[in-house]
């Protein structure tokens, strides 16, 4: 789906100013691609990633959408308990607060990307400009850019995305969809937030760089099924009826949307730093 740069700027608006209205708000679970399910809210995105050894879950949310997460994988036939590692876009409480309780319920391993651990084991503490908190949940492994984290037979890929946070994390893998290998991107976020400082930035000075790093890499990855941190990175809900109308079909595959989305955000974050640099 490719959706014009003015249509997507207007979507992309819309949908910001609908943030959090969704959060609390079930939506189906639905599978993306072999072993790749979305089993999140309607508005905060988590991706359970199933193998032989057990399951690998992308965001915890809040605590109080957790039961969502839950309900969601038990509907696909899954077993909650066998979540066996935790993983997060970014470290801010709409991904990471129910992190703490995902743990104790299941006794998963968390693994976090440089720059956003600290933060999850703090319970909030240290991350850019938001003071929010939430329970305190201890890290297992600290990962780097290019990382693996492998479980059973799949394979995920960290890569290493900051700007939105220190430590935001976009995740690559490969899963098979209709007999063809698709290249998966989920998103940490490439975007700038209302009260984000690029230029003369005390609390984070390399922020505009980092995110002008995130953008180099971000455009540079393969991609055919474009995910994200939030469903309305891209267009979840219109995918999703797609999907019930031709379950032949495959509407998650996107590769025109994900270079649109990415563009569309560049150019946002470079509008953004001339007018702090003027």
């Amino acid at each position: 789906m490719n959706f014009p740069c003015c249509l997507l700027s207007l979507l992309l608006t819309a949908s910001t100013l609908a943030a959090q209205s969704d959060w609390d708000e079930p939506f189906p679970p639905h599978r993306i691609a072999d072993q790749l399910y979305y089993v999140g809210s309607k508005g905060l995105a988590s991706y359970l990633i199933t193998t032989s050894k057990g399951h690998i879950l992308i965001n915890s949310s809040f605590d109080r959408t957790v039961p969502i997460i839950r309900g969601n994988v038990e509907k696909l036939g899954f077993k909650f308990t066998d979540i066996k590692i935790l993983l997060a876009s970014h470290a801010h409480s709409d991904h990471v607060a129910g992190h703490a309780l995902i743990k104790e319920l299941t006794g998963a391993r968390v693994e976090v990307m440089a720059g956003d651990a600290q933060v999850i084991a703090s319970g909030g503490k240290g991350q850019y400009l938001y003071r929010e908190g939430w329970k305190p949940c201890a890290v297992d492994r600290v990962l780097k850019e290019g990382d693996t984290v492998t479980l059973g037979d799949a394979t995920l890929t960290a890569r290493h995305t900051p700007g939105h946070t220190r430590g935001c994390t976009t995740w690559t893998m490969q899963a098979a969809d209709g007999g063809q290998l698709r290249n998966i991107v989920i998103i940490g976020s490439p975007n700038v937030n209302a009260g984000y400082q690029l230029i003369t930035n005390r609390d984070y000075p390399e922020i505009a760089d980092d995110f002008a790093r995130t953008f180099r890499l971000l455009k540079s990855l393969p991609c055919d099924i474009f995910l994200g941190a939030h469903g309305n990175y891209y267009g979840m809900e219109a995918k999703y009826a797609r999907l019930q109308k031709e379950p032949k079909t495959n509407p998650f595959v996107d590769p025109e949307g994900y270079r649109a989305y990415v563009e569309n955000r560049h150019k946002a974050f470079q509008e953004t730093t001339q007018k702090q640099q003027k």
